[in-house]
């Protein structure tokens, strides 16, 4: 199925502006991505419509879980705006209300889609993107929440205590579920987050970029997972009280450099290098370039304008290639379309999910900067027009 940006804002003013009209496509695109996954779950049928594409027999258990979890992580600060009486708002409403209801059916114990938090090691994983989630959206997928669904949430993230984090990035994924307790249980492990950040002190590499462990790997794990969790742990810590200030200055000045990086990967056509590991996740590699956008504090030589026209032309140029997602709506493995070779064993169709976290700049409002001034071409499209550009430095 051809991917048609065609929905809600189809029919938008010619006069609207460069920057309103991508964020229109960019709302179309997330919602397109998202339709299957909510509209099935808030219908407790997710986990018979959602097809398992793998090359290993076992994701079927862990597919649905990975689905949710990465997707709501993606579209949480945009559900976070809230809903208004505006075209846009008034879809916000529908789609909060889908994840409420996904939420309360994804860890309802007697529901028919209640979902695998502790067997085997993926759901420490996928637990700790919906607690991210939660993290990134509290005032919408956590506060209006019944007493019960939430008593279901916290026990769920509660269960995955069980599973043992690799010596890897994976300690994230334990510190970001217990960032969450501490913030709505009141009931986190200082132990499981404090160990978790250390040892990312220690595996720190230079020039903005973390090991993956003790090693060095080239992929964009540090923008998949690393460097957005370290911020919002960090970042939650700080909202408690817990004085990690130094800590979070430090990880947003990596967070920054990486970022930086980041976009100059872009190529002029809306490419970006092949590298490493997970490459289904498909645009989800610049998830570190949206935040540090959403944050507003984008290095001081990098315009937000050019951040937005990159990752709409990145985004765009992948959603809409053939084979994308499959006659039903759902996404399918690959980089560039259908490409089920580049899937590793762990990869299912629940993981390819995490493309969703390059919308966090949907986070801004229409009114914010970034969607209102023209737009303004990449560094890499700078130089290769013949354009000066600044000289590229890197941090400690």
């Amino acid at each position: 199925m051809l991917f048609s940006s065609a929905g809600l804002f189809a029919q938008a003013p010619v006069n609207v502006n460069a920057g309103v009209k991508e964020r229109e496509y960019l709302i179309n695109t997330l919602v397109h991505i998202a339709d299957p996954v909510l509209t099935a779950l808030s219908k407790n049928e997710l986990k018979q419509q959602i097809p398992v594409e793998a090359k290993t027999a076992d994701r079927g258990a862990y597919v649905c879980l990975e689905a949710f979890g990465r997707l709501l992580a993606g579209m949480a600060p945009w559900l976070e705006l809230g809903a208004d009486k505006s075209a846009e708002g008034k879809l916000r409403g529908k789609y909060i209300t889908l994840a409420r209801l996904g939420l309360h059916n994804a860890t309802d114990p007697n529901g028919a889609d209640f979902m695998n938090f502790n067997k085997g090691g993926q759901p420490l994983v996928d637990a700790a993107f919906l607690a991210q989630a939660l993290l990134r959206a509290p005032r919408q997928l956590w506060e209006p929440l019944d007493v019960q669904t939430k008593a279901n949430i916290i026990a769920a993230l509660k269960s995955t205590r069980v599973i043992t984090p690799g010596y890897s990035n994976w300690l994230l994924f334990s510190a970001t579920i217990e960032a969450a307790l501490i913030k709505f249980d009141d009931n986190g492990d200082m132990m499981r987050i404090d160990y978790a950040l250390k040892q990312h002190q220690l595996w720190y590499k230079g020039d903005g970029a973390y090991g993956d462990g003790p090693d060095f790997h080239w992929d964009y794990y540090n923008s998949f997972v690393i460097q957005p969790m370290l911020l919002e742990v960090l970042q939650t810590l700080n909202q408690l009280k817990h004085d990690k200030e130094p800590d979070y200055a430090l990880a947003l000045k990596h967070a920054q450099r990486y970022a930086a990086v980041l976009e100059r990967f872009i190529s002029p056509e809306g490419t970006y290098p092949p590298l490493g590991r997970s490459l289904a996740y498909r645009f989800g590699a610049f998830q570190l370039l949206s935040k540090v956008a959403l944050l507003k504090t984008l290095p001081n030589d990098i315009k937000p304008q050019q951040v937005r026209a990159a990752l709409y032309t990145l985004i765009k140029r992948q959603i809409e290639a053939p084979g994308t997602f499959d006659a039903k709506g759902w996404l399918q493995i690959g980089l560039y379309g259908h490409q089920p070779e580049i899937g590793e064993g762990y990869i299912s169709t629940g993981s390819l999910y995490l493309c969703s976290q390059a919308f966090l700049i949907l986070g801004l409002p229409v009114s914010d900067e970034f969607w209102q001034k023209a737009d303004a071409d990449w560094t890499a499209k700078k130089i290769w027009n013949g354009e000066d550009v600044n000289t590229d430095h890197a941090v400690d």
